[in-house]
């Protein structure tokens, strides 16, 4: 069984209530010290405790992941991890958590780190590489960037206790805000960056402006999956693409995701949209189009209530050995709420499964929900 959740955003307001808080000074329009998102949390939601467990935002969430027992973890890990670097010009929000807070992320025991984003190089090269350090310190394994190309494009391996293995690889995509500058090269450290769809983004060897990945990237994610995958692995592709806010999959996204399946890819972990996204099951394999944030500081901002980013979910996908073809997927639900994690209540189950069975409609994917609380795909 695989564990798979959307953004874990720790940084900003996040590390703030940590043991270990970082320097607080932002850079956005509108707010400049990072204990201000802990402080709107505060009045929407009442007194956070400072300093928080290391365990304090994941809350409900643990005992969930003991009780489901995965085989293998994966999370898409949206900050930068260290107390230097220049904040990267151009952008408007800039994540980082402190090396002392990484606890945080230890307390879930990921399996793999997905780090093809657009806020990993939020603190520039010098920022990247001690984040890469911090994850090595802690026994974590990173995917999706790295201090060279071949690195960024390596997969990351999670042996299986059934026999063979779990390759992850991360990707991302223009389109969810990562520069093309941040692209590792060569000689140069970034992340595993993707072509777009017309084939021009800027990045050497690439071409484009529409910020959807090109066909010729899934193809090289099916080669690199190829080239080291044995007869009983299991492959994953965790890729970071799209916008923030809307519930529309763009059909270049399904057309790349198909391509991938039809090469071989079991599983299709998409995350960048601040709530889920529609599901599919094509061919047998699971789509994750958008699994939402999972931990972040965005409680108590107003302006996109209705599609209700406090409700996160906790995927479990249990995948047939060998094939990959996917045999059960279970949701928990979970509410975000004085910045950390509670199961939701039923009422709002309910609104998750009613939603997603609306968005995934067109592929004709259906869900129900258990007394208690659970959503599982029944079709």
């Amino acid at each position: 069984m695989l564990f798979a959740c959307g953004d874990v955003m720790s940084g900003r307001g996040v590390d703030q209530i940590l043991p270990h808080p970082g320097d607080p000074r932002l850079r956005e329009a509108y707010i400049t010290d990072a204990r201000e998102y802990v402080r709107l949390a505060e009045r929407a939601s009442g007194p956070i405790p400072r300093p928080a467990g290391f365990d304090w935002p994941w809350g409900d969430a643990l005992p969930v992941l003991e009780a489901m027992a995965p085989d293998a973890r994966v999370i898409n890990l949206e900050t930068s991890i260290t107390r230097r670097g220049d904040f990267a010009p151009g952008k408007a929000v800039h994540y980082r958590m402190s090396p002392r807070n990484v606890p945080l992320l230890t307390a879930v025991r990921p399996d793999v780190c997905a780090l093809a984003n657009n806020h990993v190089l939020d603190f520039g090269p010098a920022g990247l590489r001690d984040t890469l350090d911090a994850l090595a310190r802690a026994g974590l394994t990173a995917a999706g960037a790295g201090r060279d190309e071949a690195e960024s494009a390596r997969p990351a391996a999670v042996p299986l206790p059934g026999g063979g293995r779990m390759l992850v690889l991360a990707c991302g995509s223009v389109s969810s805000g990562i520069p093309p500058s941040w692209a590792a090269t060569r000689r140069r450290p970034g992340v595993y960056l993707l072509p777009d769809a017309s084939g021009a983004s800027g990045v050497p060897g690439m071409s484009g402006v529409s910020g959807v990945p090109g066909l010729s990237g899934a193809d090289a994610l099916i080669a690199r999956a190829e080239s080291v995958r044995a007869e009983q692995d299991l492959v994953v592709v965790s890729i970071h693409w799209g916008s923030n806010w809307g519930y529309e999959v763009p059909e270049e996204q399904v057309r790349f995701a198909h391509r991938l399946i039809d090469g071989g890819i079991d599983l299709v972990h998409g995350h960048s949209s601040h709530h889920p996204r529609p599901i599919e099951v094509y061919r047998g394999k699971l789509i994750l189009y958008g699994c939402g944030d999972c931990v972040d500081d965005y409680e108590g901002i107003s302006g996109y209530e209705t599609f209700r980013s406090d409700l996160r979910l906790l995927y479990f996908a249990s995948m047939a050995p060998g094939s990959g073809v996917l045999e059960s997927l279970l949701m928990v639900p979970v509410r975000s709420a004085m910045m950390r994690l509670r199961r939701a209540g039923i009422a709002d189950s309910r609104w998750l499964t009613e939603t997603l069975s609306w968005i995934s409609g067109r592929f004709g994917t259906r869900f129900e929900c258990a007394r208690d609380g659970t959503i599982e795909l029944t079709g």
